[in-house]
């Protein structure tokens, strides 16, 4: 098949205008190339993760550690998807404030890196050694986008810490699951998914 700009081109689903280097809370989506069940498998309401999933959690777990504004909250992975917060800081994670949005130590802190950098670096990280494992060099383990949230408040944060916490419960009606469920290109609405 031929590459048709007019016919494959994507927009953008990235807020306009918005400073993705600000301190605060994302609630971030990234599903596996294909939507395949790559990461392992729900039994009983808990993801038992595979050597592939034990991977990409992992590399989820050490993003502050390449990346030192990033701080991790919730986060569950799926079978074909995962479901985390990231919190961007000012960098200093020892003494930044209360609750998930942390208090800039002057006017002029910004964060050293931006979110779709730490992104990239988790998907980069996470299939290159997923795909040392398999043997598969360069074939693609996540999908090109991601969805992200911005937390735009405690609420907010509290839902969306349920809904991850709860996601592995729901799986048989989840429409990412490929038995069950009906993906769609409506589940993220208006760029918003329903949670």
């Amino acid at each position: 098949m031929t590459f048709d700009p007019e016919k494959h081109a994507r927009g953008s689903i990235r807020l306009p205008r918005y400073d993705y280097t600000q301190p605060g809370a994302y609630f971030i989506t990234i599903c596996a190339a294909d939507r395949r069940c790559i990461f392992g498998e729900i039994i009983d309401g808990t993801m038992r993760l595979n050597r592939n999933g034990l991977i990409a959690a992992a590399q989820w777990a050490g993003l502050p550690k390449h990346y030192s504004n990033a701080m991790l909250d919730e986060f569950v992975l799926m079978p074909n998807h995962v479901h985390g917060i990231i919190c961007l800081t000012d960098g200093q994670h020892s003494s930044v404030g209360a609750g998930f949005k942390p208090a800039l130590t002057s006017p002029q802190s910004k964060p050293r890196h931006r979110l779709p950098e730490i992104i990239r670096g988790f998907k980069t990280f996470s299939s290159r050694s997923i795909n040392q494992l398999r043997g598969t060099a360069g074939a693609p383990v996540w999908q090109r986008n991601y969805y992200e949230h911005v937390v735009r408040g405690e609420d907010d944060l509290d839902h969306i810490r349920r809904y991850i916490i709860e996601n592995p419960l729901k799986w048989a009606e989840d429409p990412e699951n490929p038995i069950t469920g009906q993906v769609s290109a409506t589940r993220f609405a208006g760029g918003r998914e329903r949670f």
